[in-house]
């Protein structure tokens, strides 16, 4: 694949999906820029998240659910598009990635027994984060483990 010119707008681009730290939608990013004073169409904001998708450079899933795809800048250490899992909390809407080893052994035994390849682009496991079951316990006066 050919090297992509890197313009201004789409650096812009770039930047606030660096600076998000997590998914974004188009929608959201072209926000973003806006308020950042930066005029870039939100029709070359759509534009150029599909090719740094296609460039390997963003992940792009669609969270069922969600109304929007949303887009995250690849960081290679947290994030392998093939094995991309994620968590999202039902109570802040927290989408946290998920590593995990017995994740990659249910796809294996999914598609081993029950021929069913699971789409990694569409996998959210939701739930609880961490920190709203600690604020909700404690505002039960709960423990964790009660």
């Amino acid at each position: 694949m050919r090297e992509q010119y890197n313009t201004a707008q789409r650096q812009a681009i770039i930047d606030c999906l660096s600076e998000a730290g997590s998914h974004m939608t188009a929608s959201a990013v072209h926000a973003a820029l806006a308020e950042g004073g930066r005029k870039v169409s939100s029709a070359t904001v759509y534009r150029q998240l599909e090719k740094l998708v296609l460039e390997g450079a963003v992940v792009k899933s669609q969270p069922i659910g969600e109304k929007g795809a949303c887009f995250e800048l690849l960081d290679k250490s947290a994030c392998v598009p093939e094995r991309c899992y994620h968590m999202k909390c039902l109570s802040c809407g927290k989408l946290i990635h998920l590593n995990c080893e017995e994740i990659d052994f249910l796809c294996a035994h999914m598609l081993a027994n029950h021929g069913f390849r699971i789409d990694m682009s569409s996998t959210v496991l939701f739930g609880t984060c961490e920190a709203c079951a600690k604020e909700r316990a404690a505002s039960r006066g709960e423990g964790l483990d009660e």
